[in-house]
């Protein structure tokens, strides 16, 4: 049952600290009604503070999220397009008519889609309807790359050496690249989320990083201008919050860390970071609110800078909406940003001086995707969320998210599941707390990078504070593979496994507290098993004792006990004083398990002794051959094709494009070949798109909406 009740359960405290609590001032009028021209997590999280301050909601939604959590949580909601953000949420002309229709006095736009977007600030002014956010000099001053950075260095803020107009073409990219030094950043100048920004090292990459860049720009912002800079290696990403009001008032809330990057998008963050002193923590924040106020900005705002490791800091960009990461500032500070938002476009002046604004514990937020962390740190995962459950049991946890138990992850909007954040009085008790959190979140149905967040926080480096943006590339230079278990850790997961094997048998023999076979021996308590992980096979030996077990392994005992819940997707287990929580994915006959422990999934196999014995006589299934294929990484829809009937084609030359969540991507053949014929087949696809090289013939799959492109390729 959806309740608000439920919603507001999601939002917990830390002792006698929220982990965001502005008092509200009910004496204090804003806005009778809000309009969120959002979707997701964010539209949920401006929803929470217009319900304490009494404002009226109205979500706007795609036909595809008709049944979201956001459209649900808000008073009303009102269809606005098609899934395609192009004919939905970026759909000005319908979002403007439904601002009208429902009498909505203010628009909220959260983050991304029409957020920075100063044209449509402009259209909401036209008609007295109050942008949540910064004026339209503002927007278009620092929401433009290229204008921001000259403004900048006319408020003396350090700054990353490049171009400073637009780059008209890739010709003109690559004799820019030059004159900069590679390697060099292109990035959209409308841009943000990592979106529209490729490194190119070369001619040919900036070629294709000028293509891609601007392709991305267009459909994520309606903007395909590029600017280029020179890329600073192995840099921290450190950003600053700032709030400012209209009667020239200006805070810096402390920073925010954000070096744990993918694909230049930020994995995890947390405030403050373990790298700034207090000298360089003012000198920062100084030049942010400098900047803000050249711009006569007001509302929040972050201005991100590149930190080298002498401490040296450069102005990046500067984001003029309400941060993905925002969550870590309020816990810190304990103000609620979004009512500090909406205050400030109401006219109100700021409540607090910069001496009130404190560093009060630690906080660290970890962004659950629904991603595959085996591919490239992260590719989108698509599916229905089978099983759902957020661990707010936990102490000190804050989840914010716009889905729940039933909810559809589809290739047409990012795929991030929630914000999981903790809070504790000190680093070390924050990242204990994310720690017990990832293993308590329950996720069934779609690929989850709960696996990579989880190595991240325990890995010494990061312990440590010892990051930069090249952090997972440095640490896992041939891809993430899952947490690699110590010996320990495997006679305890050996243990766990064959525990609830057995306790999973003597149910089997039960039925309503009665054997089911009235003959059966109820009274065995020990079992000889033989347990395959990986590439080993290991002897197990179990004996029970009530609800413990007493498990042998490589010649060492184990004792195991757990309340044994087999209906909780969760089972905390104890080995010999060690707690774990595991989380049993999936089993069947056969004996082959998965379970998820350390935040990795294992699978194994668990037969008796003389069903191990017997099984070497059973023919093994032989593995696909996927020698000739190349197998679409993931889901999307397909933009371009760079080939027709009759072309040569070569190892490695792009075939076609795939969008998918808003990210371009190149799919290349894998052998040298002649495209014989394009066709399309209506038919539904799944995942298993896929190139294939046979022969004779080869041909490529891959999704376009519904149709399918085959190219057949000869010699």
């Amino acid at each position: 049952m959806f309740t608000w009740e439920t919603l507001c359960s999601r939002w917990c405290l830390v002792t006698s600290h929220k982990l965001y609590s502005s008092v509200y001032d009910p004496n204090e009028k804003t806005f009778e009604k809000l309009l969120i021209a959002n979707r997701g997590e964010i539209a949920c999280r401006v929803i929470k503070t217009c319900k304490k301050m009494g404002i009226k909601t109205v979500a706007i939604h795609s036909d595809v999220d008709a049944n979201a959590v956001h459209v649900k949580m808000a008073d009303e909601a009102v269809c606005v397009g098609p899934a395609p953000t192009s004919k939905s949420y970026l759909n000005m002309d319908a979002i403007m008519e439904v601002i009208r229709k429902m009498g909505a006095q203010a628009v909220h736009p959260g983050y991304g889609f029409l957020s920075e977007n100063k044209e449509f600030a402009r259209r909401l002014a036209s008609e007295g309807v109050t942008f949540i956010g910064p004026d339209t000099h503002a927007i278009q001053a620092m929401g433009d790359k290229i204008e921001s950075k000259l403004l900048a260095k006319n408020a003396k803020v350090n700054t990353i050496p490049g171009f400073d107009g637009v780059v008209k073409d890739a010709d003109e990219a690559v004799r820019i690249a030059r004159e900069i030094g590679y390697p060099v950043m292109i990035k959209a100048s409308a841009g943000g989320g990592g979106k529209g920004m490729r490194i190119a090292w070369d001619d040919e990459e900036t070629r294709e990083g000028f293509r891609f860049s601007s392709q991305e720009a267009a459909s994520s912002f309606g903007d395909d201008r590029l600017l280029i800079e020179k890329f600073i290696d192995n840099p921290r990403h450190i950003e600053i919050q700032v709030l400012a009001d209209k009667h020239g008032n200006a805070l810096w809330l402390n920073e925010r860390e954000c070096s744990i990057q993918r694909r230049n998008q930020k994995v995890v963050e947390e405030a403050p970071s373990t790298f700034l002193d207090p000298e360089t923590r003012r000198a920062m924040g100084e030049q942010a609110v400098a900047l803000a106020k050249a711009v006569k900005y007001s509302s929040a705002g972050t201005v991100e800078f590149l930190v080298d490791s002498s401490k040296n800091f450069y102005f990046l960009e500067m984001n003029t909406r309400l941060q993905v990461e925002h969550p870590v500032t309020e816990c810190i500070t304990g103000l609620d940003l979004v009512q500090e938002m909406i205050r400030v476009a109401k006219g109100y002046p700021l409540r607090h001086k910069q001496a009130d604004i404190p560093i009060n514990g630690w906080a660290v937020e970890c962004r659950v995707y629904a991603e595959d962390p085996y591919k490239s740190f992260g590719l989108p995962s698509i599916g229905k969320l089978s099983q759902y459950q957020e661990p707010l049991h936990v102490p000190s946890v804050r989840v914010d998210s716009g889905i729940q138990q039933g909810s559809d992850i589809s290739i047409y909007y990012d795929p991030m599941i929630s914000k999981l954040i903790t809070y504790g009085s000190n680093r070390a008790e924050a990242l204990k707390r994310m720690e017990e959190a990832l293993d308590n979140y329950v996720i069934r149905g779609v690929a989850h990078n709960i696996s990579l967040l989880r190595e991240v926080i325990v890995h010494p480096r990061f312990v440590q504070g010892d990051i930069s943006t090249k952090f997972l590339p440095e640490v896992y230079p041939d891809g993430f593979k899952g947490h690699k278990l110590t010996d320990l850790e495997r006679r305890q997961l050996l243990a766990t496994a064959v525990s609830l094997y057995v306790v999973e048998q003597l149910r089997s023999q039960r039925f309503l507290g009665t054997p089911r076979i009235p003959i059966a021996k109820s009274k065995r308590s020990s079992w000889e098993l033989s347990v395959h992980l990986g590439d080993g096979i290991y002897p197990v030996a179990v004996s029970k004792d009530g609800s413990s077990f007493s498990v042998e392994v490589d010649g060492m005992k184990l004792n195991v006990t757990s309340e044994w819940n087999l209906a909780s997707p969760l089972l905390s287990v104890t080995i010999d004083g060690t707690q774990r929580t595991i989380q049993r994915i999936s089993r069947n006959a056969s004996g082959e398990t998965s379970i998820q422990f350390l935040g990795t999934v294992y699978k194994l196999q668990i037969l008796t002794k003389v069903a191990a014995e017997l099984s070497k006589y059973m023919p093994e299934k032989a593995a696909e051959d996927t020698s000739s294929i190349l197998r679409s990484p993931m889901p999307g829809t397909v933009v371009a094709v760079s080939v027709k009937p009759g072309d040569m084609v070569s190892e490695g030359q792009e075939i076609c494009v795939i969008e998918a969540m808003k990210m371009q991507n190149s799919m290349i053949a894998a052998k040298t070949g002649k495209v014989s014929h394009l066709r399309s087949l209506k038919t539904i696809c799944n995942l298993s798109n896929r190139i294939e090289f046979k022969k004779e013939k080869r041909r490529i799959l891959v999704v376009k909406e519904l149709s399918l492109i085959v190219v057949s390729l000869s010699k």
